[in-house]
């Protein structure tokens, strides 16, 4: 199973790790009254929830059916192919362009479907780092309005995330519960030190 998962109850992270290891953690835990546990997937910041009943080892069990393992790359579907190469994860797909699009592109050294995938490896990588920084912060506010909508400044701690001004947005939750605090923080900037 890839990824990691983080179960709070109440204000307190209860666990953190893969999701077998928090749903056990999940399972044994004993929530007060105004204690709600709550289990949040890092890599989107929203809530997940894990079926807990039977045994551990049914409850594993349907984590790894719920949470299959992903792949590096993405899987073609299923479904039989008359073109392409699926033995190699190349799957003929249509792309709608405008003739002169078609023009470039079949004059490049190794035709139109080598030119694409250049194409999209090399802004793959030119936009990496961007699209990283955007999904930690799309999932620093999933969590935090989930577990901080209501607290004080809120709104300007939002702001501060999306504007990027890390020294800002650190300071409008400074006082915020420390366990919250620290996670929507390792959320917003986990791929930059």
């Amino acid at each position: 199973m890839q990824g990691t998962f983080t179960a709070f109850m109440g204000q307190r992270r209860l666990a953190s790790g893969p999701a077998g290891d928090v749903a056990l953690a999940v399972k044994r835990a004993v929530p007060g009254p105004d204690e709600p546990i709550v289990i949040f997937d890092d890599g989107t910041g929203r809530t997940i929830d894990f079926d807990l009943r039977g045994e551990d080892r049914e409850v594993l069990a349907r984590l790894e059916k719920l949470l299959p393992p992903v792949p590096a790359e993405e899987t073609p579907p299923s479904e039989p192919r008359g073109r392409g190469r699926p033995k190699l994860g190349v799957v003929a797909r249509e792309v709608t362009l405008l003739p002169r699009h078609w023009e470039w592109l079949n004059a490049q050294p190794g035709g139109a479907s080598v030119a694409l995938r250049k194409l999209v490896d090399e802004t793959r990588r030119a936009s990496g780092d961007k699209d990283r920084e955007r999904q930690a912060r799309d999932a620093a506010y999933h969590f935090m309005s989930t577990m901080a909508g209501n607290f004080a400044r809120f709104e300007e701690a939002s702001r501060a995330l999306f504007a990027d001004d890390r020294r800002r947005f650190t300071g409008l939750i400074a006082d915020w519960p420390a366990d919250i605090r620290d996670h929507i923080v390792k959320l917003a900037y986990r791929d930059r030190a």
